[in-house]
Formats: C-alpha cells, structure tokens, sequence
C-alpha cells in the first residue's frame, strides 16, 4: 500500500481561514500516522511517496507507487470551501470519461512497454494496446469503488463524513491504469472544527484507524474471492 501525502514543498494546499494551517502539513502527518497504523497491524507492506515537506507532480506520485507494485494506492488530502461550514470527509475515484482519455493517452505513446503489470503492449496495434489498457482501467476503477465504500464504511463511526461520501473526477494522481487508486479528503481545513480535529492527534489516529480497517478488509475480501 502506498501513501501519498497531498502537495508539499512550494505547494502548501488549502490554508485554513486563520492562516496557521496548511494542508501539505497535514496531509503529511496523517499519512504518517497511517503508515503506522499499518505496519502495525503486520498484515501489508506501506510506503510513502513523501516523508519529508517535498513537492511531487501528480504523475510521479502514482508512478512510484507503480514502481514499487503497490497493490492499492490511496492520496490523502484536505477539502477547502468558500462556505467555512463546510465540514465532513469525502472520497474520489476515477470518472469513467476520465479513464477513456488517459487509455487514449498511453496507447499513444511511442513506448508502451510495461503499461499494464509487466504486459509489453509494444508489439500491438494502437487499436488492441487502447483496448486492453481500457479493461484494464476499467477493473482498476471497480476495484477503486468497492475500495472507497469500504473506506465510507469504516470512516462513518470514526470521522465526520459528507453524505454523499463517494465521489468521481478526473484527477490525474488517480490514473494509474493497472492500480486501484483513491483521493481521501479526510475533512475541510475551510472549517474550523474539522481542522482542529485533522491537527490533532486524535483526529489522525482515527482517520488512521479508518484506513487501517479498510485496506484488512480489502484485502481479506481480495484473497477469500481467490
């Protein structure tokens, strides 16, 4: 499992209104606190894109989560709104209109080898190496959602949660073809009470423990349907 800790360096994200928070801070504490909550449960192998207050491009976020094979890869950001009572977590997956244009996008390539889990797409036509990348992308993205309603699941109890928890977009840190991706806006940092609860250390260890449970369920889901 990969955890990307959401802008960083000269990019500090959403402010919150009083101007002491930034959300490339807390974005890299909670993914700290679930590294841990992870390696603690003994059952996956973590890695971080960032450890350190460092700016990464959206592409090379994902891709050295591809380079390392994870298996799930989850972003973790903050919300920000013009309405400061705008409050509760969300989480976003890949649109279907999304995911047709990037497969149109990588079958272009001049270099397609390795595009999908070690598959050398170098040999086929453009119509076949867009075709399969798009099945590919396709299950990528189901597997993505049954992920998130996981993730809504667990955080309900834990974490104040928006209704309408799931949410699709076409955001390019969640384009990996061949890699079940999630953006976790964990709350609004627009908020006052949602960002006190983020920079605490109470709020990260629930959010923590909300994506502990989910990825053990994921996973225990993925090997008993084997």
């Amino acid at each position: 499992v990969v955890i990307d800790a959401g802008h960083g360096g000269h990019d500090p994200g959403a402010i919150s209104a009083d101007g002491r928070l930034y959300e490339k801070d807390i974005t890299l504490k909670v993914a700290l606190a679930i590294r841990d909550a992870l390696v603690a449960s003994g059952r996956v192998r973590v890695a971080l894109t960032r450890e350190d207050d460092r700016y990464l491009v959206h592409r090379e976020r994902f891709e050295i989560a591809r380079r390392l094979g994870a298996s799930l890869f989850i972003s973790i950001h903050c919300d920000s709104a013009g309405n400061p009572t705008a409050t509760g977590a969300t989480v976003y997956t890949l649109s279907e209109v999304a995911s047709d244009r990037e497969a149109a996008r990588l079958a272009a390539r001049e270099n397609k080898t390795d595009i999908i889990a070690g598959v050398d797409l170098g040999e086929a036509s453009p119509d076949v190496s867009s075709l399969l990348i798009d099945l590919t992308q396709r299950e990528t993205m189901n597997v993505s959602a049954r992920f998130a309603r996981l993730l809504g699941r667990e955080a309900a109890p834990r974490i104040p949660v928006k209704t309408n928890f799931h949410r699709m977009a076409s955001l390019l840190v969640l384009k990996a073809p061949d890699m079940p991706s999630v953006l976790f806006e964990t709350g609004y940092i627009s908020n006052a009470t949602d960002a006190q609860f983020l920079a605490s250390r109470e709020g990260q260890q629930r959010v923590a423990q909300t994506v502990r449970h989910a990825v053990e369920v994921h996973f225990a889901t993925q090997m008993a349907s084997r």
